[in-house]
């Protein structure tokens, strides 16, 4: 059976579990202002911090379905600890071949990046929601899809600064 999902679900299902996340940690509208202002503070390291939060996503994502997941690495891991060049040279390997900016890659980012966004829910209810993810790619344009990684690295990148 194949769902057919709205050309913006992904976008709409971003909001929704961004939603979804913040009210379980905090007020929405103090967590947005504590964004803001972990923002102004420091945009300089955020603006630095988005690309190697992205690779790390695509390679997150990418390996756990080539390998299987048998290296066992998380996104968090993959930007604290590896070695920034280590880690693009490890994406271009597992992407055998495609580009960094290819249609593959990106859906591979999106999985990352919303694997990660999901991670604080009970494993069954993340794997219907990756579920929903998964089908909703499918579905949307090169554009919808771009828009919705730049939101969840902008985003997931926040929880980054120190």
């Amino acid at each position: 059976m194949k769902i057919l999902l709205p050309t913006n679900a992904l976008f709409v299902f971003f909001i929704l579990s961004s939603s979804i996340a913040s009210a379980s940690q905090d007020n929405t509208s103090d967590k947005l202002e504590h964004d803001k202002w972990l923002k102004l503070r420091f945009s300089a390291q955020h603006e630095r911090l988005i690309p190697i939060v992205a690779v790390a996503d695509m390679f997150f994502a990418c390996d756990k379905a080539k390998n299987s997941g048998n290296a066992n690495y998380q996104v968090k891991e993959l930007v604290e600890d590896m070695d920034r060049d280590l880690l693009a040279e490890k994406l271009i390997t597992c992407l055998a071949g495609a580009e960094t900016k290819s249609d593959i890659a990106l859906n591979y980012g999106l999985q990352g990046c919303f694997s990660e966004q999901l991670s604080g829910l009970p494993q069954q209810q993340k794997l219907e929601r990756m579920a929903i993810v998964t089908a909703s790619i499918s579905s949307l344009s090169r554009e919808e899809r771009q828009k919705s990684f730049s939101k969840c690295v902008t985003d997931q990148t926040i929880s980054y600064l120190k």
